[in-house]
């Protein structure tokens, strides 16, 4: 499995790490801490060493409640920290947004592929990916951050989130947007109550059959905290449990703030899994 990029392609053949970070004053975790050039691009070095493939760089928070971002506002937080990480560094940038115009700049500054989790639903979201041949990620979220989590309701969670994926990808690729070049995320948190999240994570595998790989964020979750009692700092066990899970189940990109840790829990979890196939 591949994931098809501007002029090369990465290779999913085994799950990967996505490093989050948030050039942004007022993340639910990591507010302000890489805000600066330097101080962002010192964090994405510290990621790839620590085995990161993909840096994901955000600049308007997307946690409950969060309020907008002006477009120049975000554009400027993230352009320049895209820039130099490309430049500087070997290995793949994404952008973290819901607006076409800062998709648009991200891509020019080089970043590879546009994390979205509006899922490119924006006028003009898909034709600024077309253009640029940049790989997406399709999220679901009901609602917008800042009422998301106001009574989420559903009939049936895993096929209305299916559904979504499905018709948000075949709209991708109507517009241009290459197959192979798709991901899918099913948006733990975004719009779900703890059952949602749980009942998701337990059937991951029911998104095979949509044929694209699968991004799951599960960092730090404020689900820790409501199931677990677990403050934002204490969640990395948690974390690393569900991204077992995930892998278990086929996510291919675990979206982690917390690298090192997660990149052992996602290889191991691939080594029991290439030693069970064998055995098969």
């Amino acid at each position: 499995m591949i994931l098809q990029l501007p002029n090369r392609t990465l290779d999913l053949g085994e799950p990967l790490v996505m490093g989050v970070l948030n050039v942004t004053p007022d993340s639910f975790s990591d507010g302000g801490r890489y805000a600066g050039v330097e101080a962002a691009f010192g964090r994405a070095r510290a990621m790839l060493a620590e085995g990161a493939v993909i840096i994901d760089v955000g600049g308007e928070s997307t946690r409950p409640g969060a309020a907008p971002v002006s477009e120049q506002e975000e554009l400027e937080r993230v352009a320049p920290v895209i820039e130099r990480i490309r430049r500087e560094l070997d290995c793949v940038v994404s952008v973290d947004t819901m607006k076409p115009a800062v998709m648009d700049a991200a891509c020019a500054a080089g970043a590879e592929l546009i994390n979205d989790v509006y899922a490119l639903r924006a006028p003009g979201a898909i034709e600024v990916a077309s253009r640029h041949r940049a790989a997406v990620c399709l999220m679901h979220m009901l609602g917008q951050p800042r009422d998301m989590q106001q009574d989420p309701q559903y009939r049936d969670v895993v096929g209305e989130v299916s559904d979504f994926l499905a018709q948000r990808a075949r709209a991708c690729e109507a517009g241009g947007i290459a197959p192979d070049s798709i991901l899918l995320d099913p948006g733990i948190g975004f719009g779900k109550t703890d059952a949602h999240n749980l009942r998701l994570i337990a059937r991951l595998d029911a998104f095979a059959a949509l044929g694209k790989p699968l991004l799951i964020g599960v960092s730090r979750k404020s689900m820790f905290g409501r199931l677990l009692g677990l403050p934002v700092d204490a969640r990395l066990h948690p974390a690393l449990a569900t991204a077992a899970v995930a892998v278990w189940q086929g996510a291919r990109i675990v979206r982690a703030h917390d690298v090192a840790a997660t990149a052992e829990a996602v290889k191991m979890t691939n080594k029991i899994l290439m030693a069970r196939a064998e055995q098969d």
